[in-house]
């Protein structure tokens, strides 16, 4: 499993248990609903910058939406 899929169950994961639609999580990032919904398929790899904005956005970590410990599958 490569990282982009990793980020990706680790992020959609993290916002079902912050009860976080796509479109709240898009809001509160400052992203589109349809490129929070392309990352969590692993259409698209985010870049740094959007990773920071989805942690912040979610209040954890960036480093916890990478972690290959944390997918469980």
């Amino acid at each position: 499993m490569d990282l982009k899929e990793v980020m990706a169950i680790n992020l959609r994961r993290i916002r079902h248990d912050k009860q976080l639609t796509q479109e709240e999580l898009a809001d509160r990032s400052g992203l589109s609903a349809r490129y929070v919904g392309a990352i969590e398929r692993a259409d698209v790899s985010a870049s740094v910058t959007v990773l920071g904005q989805i942690a912040e956005a979610l209040s954890v970590e960036p480093g916890d939406l990478l972690k290959a410990s944390d997918v469980r599958g």
